[in-house]
C-alpha cells in the first residue's frame, strides 16, 4: 500500500526541509509548499529535489483561500504545519482549509512551553497560548486521532543573537550558567518527517498520543555554550555577566524578539534559583530526549552542529 503524499509548508525552514527530506528519504511523495515556488531551499539542493521527485506549489498559510487548491492538485493526505503570524483566528481557518482539502492527518511545530490543559493556559504566556491555541484548533477539526503537536524546547539557532558577540569576542548574558538542552532544528525535522509517514500509530500505547516534548542530547550552560561556538570558529570568546535589567536591554539590541524576551528571562532566573524548569530537569527532561532519540534517530551534538555551522559566527 503505497505511503499518504505528504504536503510541507515552509520548507525553506530548517525544521521543513528536514522534514520534507526525512519523509521522502522513507518513502513518502512530498510536496513543497512556498509562498514563492521559486525560491531555493538551503535543505535541498536542486539535484536532490529532482532525484527526490518533490513537488512545488504555491500556498501561504495566512492565506486560507491558496490552502484548498494546494493540496486537492497534488492529492496530499498528511500536511506538515507551523505557527504563521499574521491570522487573526489562530489558524482555524487554514486548518479548515486543510481538512476540506483532504487532509487526514497534521504535524504541528508546537513548543515545549505548552504544558497542561491546553484550553487553559493564559494568554499572558505569550509563546504557550499562542501555540495551545492553534492545538485546540487542530483537536476540534481533526480530532484526536488527526493530529500530533511536536513540543521541542530551545532551539541551537537561538545562538544566533550572540552571533554579533562573538565576532566582537564577548558575549553579554544574563545568567550565564544557566543550562538549556540545545536542539538542533534539524532533528526537530526529522522528528516530523518520521511522524508525517507513520501517521497516529507513532504514539500508539503513549500517555500523550497528541503532543511529544523534544528536548536536546544535553544539557549545557550559556557559559559553555559560547564556548562550543567561539571554538568552533577559532576564537576566546569572552563571557561578561549582566543584571537582568541589562540583560533584557542586550537581548533586545541583538534580535530576540520582545514577545520571548520575558519568557526567557522567567526560564534563566529559574534555572540560577534552582527552582526548577518543566523539561529542564529530571525524568521530565530525560522523556523528551528520549523522544528525540526515538523519532530522530541519530541525533546532533551541540559540538557538532556548531561545527556544521560555523559560518553563523564568522566574521
Amino acid at each position: 500500500m503505497p505511503l499518504p503524499t505528504t504536503i510541507i509548508f515552509g520548507p525553506t525552514g530548517h525544521v521543513g526541509s528536514a522534514a520534507a527530506y526525512t519523509a521522502q528519504q522513507l518513502g513518502a511523495k512530498v510536496v513543497l509548499a512556498m509562498r514563492d515556488p521559486q525560491k531555493p531551499i538551503k535543505g535541498l539542493s536542486p539535484d536532490q529535489e529532482k532525484e527526490g521527485d518533490f513537488e512545488r506549489v504555491q500556498a501561504d498559510l495566512v492565506k486560507p483561500e491558496t490552502i484548498g487548491p494546494a493540496v486537492r492538485t497534488t492529492g496530499a493526505k498528511h500536511a506538515f504545519i507551523y505557527l504563521a503570524h499574521g491570522t487573526t483566528d489562530h489558524m482555524r481557518s487554514t486548518i479548515e482549509a486543510l481538512k476540506v482539502g483532504g487532509i487526514r492527518f497534521v504535524v504541528f511545530l508546537s513548543s515545549i512551553s505548552v504544558e497542561g490543559d491546553i484550553r487553559e493556559i493564559p494568554s499572558t504566556l505569550a509563546i504557550a497560548y499562542a501555540h495551545a491555541r492553534i492545538e485546540v484548533n487542530l483537536d476540534e477539526v481533526f480530532g484526536i486521532d488527526g493530529y500530533i503537536a511536536i513540543r521541542p524546547a530551545y532551539f541551537n539557532t537561538n545562538a544566533g543573537w550572540w552571533a554579533g558577540m562573538i565576532r566582537e569576542g564577548e558575549v553579554k548574558i544574563a545568567y550565564p550558567d544557566a543550562k538549556f538542552d540545545w536542539i538542533s532544528p534539524e532533528d526537530i525535522g526529522k522528528v516530523a518527517g518520521t511522524l508525517l509517514v507513520q501517521g497516529i500509530h507513532a504514539t500508539e500505547g503513549a500517555e500523550q498520543r497528541n503532543s511529544i516534548p523534544l528536548c536536546g542530547p544535553k544539557l549545557v550552560s550559556q557559559r559553555d555554550a559560547v564556548g562550543i561556538f567561539g571554538r568552533a570558529v577559532g576564537r576566546d570568546v569572552k563571557v561578561t555577566e549582566l543584571d537582568e535589567k541589562d540583560g533584557v536591554e542586550n537581548m533586545l539590541k541583538n534580535g530576540v524578539p520582545e514577545f520571548a524576551v520575558g519568557s526567557l528571562m522567567e526560564s534563566l532566573r529559574a534555572w540560577y534559583k534552582d527552582e526548577g524548569l518543566g523539561p529542564f530537569e529530571g525524568e521530565a527532561y530525560e522523556k523528551a530526549a528520549a523522544n528525540l532519540r526515538k523519532y530522530a534517530g541519530l541525533v546532533t551534538s551541540l559540538e557538532g552542529w556548531a561545527e556544521a555551522n560555523k559560518e553563523i559566527f564568522s566574521i
